[in-house]
């Protein structure tokens, strides 16, 4: 008999869905790719066709975009250089970036550095002049980017899911029962949870918690709501979990993004191992 003590009948439900179930639950909204490799190509394909079309309807466009699933930005540039799609005319919003104990950008040395990672797979990679502009969220001035929102609003959030439900680096917030709350936070500086420590560890540092950073700075679950369109994508075959809460489970302050269901147009794209209930197995 499996255990749930202290979890709400709605989410012990969702996180039981077979892959059937979530399946016809999640609809024409849910895609599915075969592995990782193919889900980093449609992620590529999925920005620049967002991009392309944007910019012939808008003559910009804006996005709020993550480092992972990685992969997808060189062949994105690839794809901008053969088809001569400048991005010039486009605003990159980095979702978050790791801190030092001082609240400072890590390093662009750093080989965790989100920004360094954006910069070096797309926008290096392009000719000068098919450069966009982009934005990192700043400790040391947090209102810029709810600046841009307002000015330009955001066309596109390409979002992953954290094992905590975390789109970018919104965590949970200790004590907080308030979805509404946690819809309507700006960017800010952040403690990251031990959970997301610990995971991040695992995918980033073969393990190695102690070279995770326990501080960062996060665009907002406001700035990632507020998006015309927003895309998530999930790849790790612990998200079974995460997929499920978030698409079937309550909306709740518990797990972030489970907020994406009050998103009037949103997609999810995950590989097929994603799909397969998240049921305890030694091994």
């Amino acid at each position: 008999m499996d255990s749930y003590e202290g979890t709400d009948a709605a989410t012990v439900a969702a996180l039981r869905a077979t892959e059937e179930e979530l399946l016809s639950a999640a609809g024409p909204r849910l895609s599915v790719h075969e592995d990782a490799a193919a889900l980093t190509r449609a992620m590529a394909d999925r920005l620049f066709e967002d991009i392309a079309g944007c910019l012939a309807s808008r003559g910009r466009c804006t996005l709020i975009v993550p480092v992972g699933p990685v992969g997808q930005y060189q062949l994105l540039a690839k794809r901008c250089i053969d088809e001569r799609m400048s991005l010039d005319r486009v605003t990159l919003i980095v979702m978050d970036e790791y801190l030092t104990v001082d609240n400072r950008w890590i390093d662009e040395s750093d080989p965790l550095s989100f920004r360094s990672h954006i910069q070096r797979n797309l926008v290096a990679l392009l000719p000068p002049d098919f450069r966009p502009r982009l934005v990192v969220p700043d400790p040391l001035a947090l209102d810029e980017i709810p600046r841009i929102v307002r000015r330009q609003g955001v066309d596109f959030s390409y979002a992953g899911v954290g094992i905590t439900g975390h789109l970018a680096f919104n965590d949970p917030v200790t004590g907080c029962t308030d979805p509404d709350f946690i819809a309507a936070l700006p960017t800010r500086v952040v403690r990251l949870s031990e959970q997301t420590r610990l995971i991040n560890s695992v995918t980033a540092a073969r393990g190695n918690l102690l070279r995770i950073p326990r501080m960062a700075v996060t665009v907002g679950m406001k700035e990632i709501l507020a998006a015309g369109k927003l895309r998530v994508w999930m790849n790790r075959p612990w998200q079974g979990a995460a997929i499920r809460r978030m698409l079937l489970g309550p909306q709740t302050a518990d797990f972030p993004a489970s907020l994406v269901q009050r998103h009037g147009d949103f997609t999810v794209d995950a590989t097929r191992e994603v799909l397969a209930r998240p049921e305890p197995e030694l091994r």
